[in-house]
Parts: structure tokens; C-alpha cells; sequence
């Protein structure tokens, strides 16, 4: 069994995109274009994944990690001259490499896997991935001879206005034997209306020495878009949300309008968990099993246990037990942990605290830098004042305590375990188990002081 071999071109500056952000760093479906990439062809099993870097280098080294290895591109002369940047790490080794570019993240790992056997089983030096385009303005023309092999591939601005009118294009990405991939390298030369040393230049120098050279067309022009300007990664975006949507639906989610739900890539969901139309699901996201989550609703970076619904709120950063109830209008922002059965009504507001199960925050509340025990009931406009304009600080309810409306919780303070806390009070020291604490100025009735008002007037 022979080594298999990747190289990533990820060195291009992308100005068509004109933004700061380097081209290959921008996300589709919440991950960045090279991510993607890079994790379909991890999954091949290859022995060693090549990405060529030059412009934000450091960045897509910090976001790839130990995905791959690096090879720098100072200047960028060319797809030629950016393979020519691994010669230190793999020319001269046994094996195929794929070669695959860091702005194409629909192409899956399946069609890579057919383009590697269908090279193989060609007993090809080089085998190119086409496609068929109805528009392939942009992309390099595969020509074919009489016999239909692969006579050459020639670039858009090389191209006369015959070879233009072919259809199929060239997707970018390639099988070559590697050793020969590496020799031939060497003989490409910079003599086109760019100045640059083309890669499937190698194509023509394979043929010419007489070796095999196939092409292994693809059925979905759409998985090999290559991302060069915003409106073409919208388009990334639409059909990768298709495809992460149909995955979760015949999986057993239920999305009722898949054109509206936005979920990325990395987002779990378990079975018969319904999601309504315009629900956002971004991150590393975990939606238990029979869950409800409606329009509105955006969860990013969280987990929602089991049968728990959220009904058009906002949830970052947190966790969420099972059978519990988030919203309307809730937000859950980061390092809120609730247990299960817990309920946070409309407009509650949750930030760095922990609730117990079966608690509740029914409405218009917020709770943070809290730690709320089990069958806990927090009243309508409840408040734990947690900053004192310097510093932050916790508030504890312990369990099975009550506290009534519109009351403030200074913190740092305790409200001990199984105690009421009185409607309307202002909380600024330790309340013990099982105590009323009542902190309220006293009410004073000023009985006929309207006919007084009005003899006045």
C-alpha cells in the first residue's frame, strides 16, 4: 500500500475579496474556508497534510494547529511555485499527493476518495478533477484530443476564444505521483501573459514524456467552487448550509423551513429535535434529543440537554440541562449553566451563574455572578447586584429559598437554604436558613391627603 500525501494551497492574498481578513480565514458556516479543507482531507488518513502559507501565515497556522504542516510562500509566483514549497518535507517520497486548494471547502471527502482510486486505478502520474461549468469563465479549460484524453489544460487568460467556450473546467485539484509531481516541478517554466509557473503546466511536461495522464470528472460543479470574492462565498455559504441541513434532517432533526435555519458545521442535534424556521446554531453547539427551539433563537458555542425548549432567545457560551424552559426573550450569556427542569422566563438575563434544578426565574430578572441552589423561586424583577463600579462579585441562593419580587441582592451576600426573602427588599447582609428577611422602608398611609391636594390647587 502506497503513502498518500496532501498538499493545501493556501498562500494567495485574495484582494478580490477586499478585506483585511485573509481570504482563506473567512468562515463558511461558522469555520474558516481552509478549516474545512483541511478536516476533509484529514480524512482520507494521509500520511502527512502540507499547507503552503504566505499572506496571514501566522494566522492559519494558529487556526489549523497541528492539523498539517507548514511550507512558506514568500512571493506569490505561482500555483507551480507554491507546491515547489514542500520540497523540503515530501519530494522524494514513495506515495501520491493530492493537491488541493485552501478556498474550495465544498469538495468532500468522498470525492477526493474517488479521485485517488479512479488515479489509481488508472496507473496515472497525474489525474485531474474536472467538472462540467455553465459558466466557466474564470476556470482553466480542459481539452481534450480525439480520443477524449486530456490533450492540456489552459488558463482563462491563456485561452483562445475556442478553448473559452469549453465547458469543462478544471476544479484545481489533482493526484500526482509524487516523485514525478517533484521532477516535473523543475521544468515549468513562466512563459504566459502572467508571468507565473502554472501547476497544470506539470500536466503538459507529464504527457510529453509519456505518461499517463487522467481526469476523473465529478457530478457536482457546485462542490468545487473556489471562493475569490464575497458574492461567490455567499455562494459557498448556500451550499454548504443545504448540506449541513439535509445531513441533521435525515438524521431525524425536523427543520421546518431549511432555507431560514443557519447551522454550522460543527453543531450536533439529536432526533426529533424541532427546530422552527430562523434559528441561528453557530459553534461547537450540542442540541440534545426531542428538543424544541423556535424562531428566533440563536445558540452558539453551548449545550441544550435533552426535551428542553428555547423559545426566541439568545444563548452563548453555556449549558443547559434537561427538561428545562429558555425564553421568550431570554438571554443566556456566558458561563450560565442550568440544571434540569429549570425555567427562565422572558426577558431574564443570565450571565456567569449556575442554577440548580428545578429553580426558576420566571420574568424580567437578572442573575449574575450567582450560584442558585435546587428549587429555587426567584421572583419577578429580581436583581443580584453583583459590580460595585470596580469589581464583581457573587451572590448565593441556597436551596429551596424564596425570594420575592423586585427585590436587589447586593452581593457578595448569602441567602441561606429554605429562606424567604420579602417582596420589594433591598438585600445587603447574610440571610440564615429558613429565615424571612425583610428589608423595605415601612409604609406610612396619609389618610385624606388628596382632598387636601385638591383644596390647595
Amino acid at each position: 500500500m502506497t503513502s498518500t500525501y496532501a498538499v493545501i494551497l493556501a498562500a494567495g492574498q485574495g484582494t478580490r475579496m477586499k478585506s483585511k481578513l485573509y481570504k482563506v480565514l473567512h468562515p463558511v458556516c461558522g469555520m474558516p474556508m481552509v478549516e474545512h479543507v483541511a478536516n476533509n482531507v484529514s480524512r482520507l488518513g494521509v500520511e502527512k497534510i502540507v499547507t503552503i502559507v504566505g499572506h496571514g501565515a501566522e494566522k492559519v497556522q494558529e487556526q489549523l494547529g497541528a492539523k498539517s504542516e507548514y511550507a512558506l510562500q514568500e512571493e506569490q509566483l505561482g500555483t507551480a511555485h507554491a507546491v515547489q514549497q514542500a520540497a523540503s518535507l515530501i519530494e522524494g517520497l514513495p506515495g501520491t499527493t493530492l493537491v488541493v486548494c485552501g478556498d474550495t471547502p465544498l469538495i468532500r471527502t468522498e470525492t477526493m476518495e474517488a479521485l485517488l482510486a479512479h488515479h489509481k486505478a488508472q496507473g496515472a502520474k497525474a489525474t485531474i478533477l474536472t467538472a462540467i461549468a455553465d459558466n466557466p469563465s474564470g476556470y482553466g479549460r480542459i481539452i481534450r484530443g480525439e480520443a477524449g484524453e486530456v490533450a492540456k489544460i489552459v488558463e482563462q487568460k491563456d485561452a483562445s476564444a475556442e478553448e473559452q467556450q469549453v465547458k469543462e473546467i478544471n476544479t484545481g485539484t489533482y493526484c500526482f505521483d509524487n516523485e514525478a509531481l517533484f521532477e516535473a516541478l523543475k521544468l515549468v517554466s513562466n512563459n504566459n501573459a502572467q508571468g507565473e509557473y502554472y501547476l497544470p503546466d506539470v500536466i503538459e511536461i507529464l504527457q510529453k514524456q509519456g505518461e499517463v495522464v487522467a481526469a476523473y470528472a465529478t457530478d457536482s460543479f457546485d462542490e468545487t467552487l473556489g471562493v475569490n470574492d464575497r458574492v461567490a462565498l455567499s455562494e459557498a455559504e448556500r451550499f454548504m448550509r443545504a448540506r449541513i441541513n439535509e445531513k441533521h434532517m435525515r438524521n431525524g432533526v425536523s427543520i421546518i423551513d431549511p432555507a431560514t435555519a443557519y447551522i454550522g458545521a460543527e453543531v450536533e442535534i439529536g432526533r426529533d429535535t424541532v427546530l422552527q424556521p430562523n434559528v441561528i446554531l453557530e459553534g461547537r453547539t450540542v442540541i440534545g434529543e426531542d428538543c424544541f427551539i423556535s424562531s428566533g433563537t440563536t445558540i452558539s458555542n453551548s449545550t441544550v440537554g435533552d426535551r428542553t425548549s428555547i423559545r426566541s432567545s439568545h444563548v452563548y457560551d453555556s449549558s443547559i440541562g434537561q427538561d428545562a424552559a429558555v425564553g421568550p426573550f431570554a438571554h443566556l450569556r456566558p458561563e450560565s449553566e442550568l440544571g434540569n427542569e429549570v425555567k427562565i422566563g422572558n426577558f431574564v438575563e443570565v450571565k456567569k451563574a449556575t442554577l440548580g434544578n428545578n429553580s426558576k426565574v420566571s420574568h424580567l430578572s437578572y442573575i449574575g455572578d450567582a450560584k442558585v441552589g435546587t428549587n429555587v423561586n426567584i421572583g419577578c424583577g429580581t436583581i443580584t447586584v453583583n459590580y460595585d463600579g470596580q469589581n464583581k462579585f457573587l451572590t448565593t441562593i441556597e436551596d429551596d429559598s424564596f425570594i420575592g419580587c423586585n427585590s436587589n441582592l447586593i452581593a457578595p451576600v448569602t441567602v441561606g437554604k429554605g429562606s424567604y426573602v420579602a417582596a420589594g427588599s433591598t438585600i445587603s447582609k447574610d440571610v440564615p436558613s429558613e429565615a424571612l428577611a425583610i428589608a423595605r422602608a415601612r409604609q406610612e398611609n396619609k389618610e385624606g391627603y388628596v382632598n387636601k391636594l385638591h383644596l390647595k390647587k
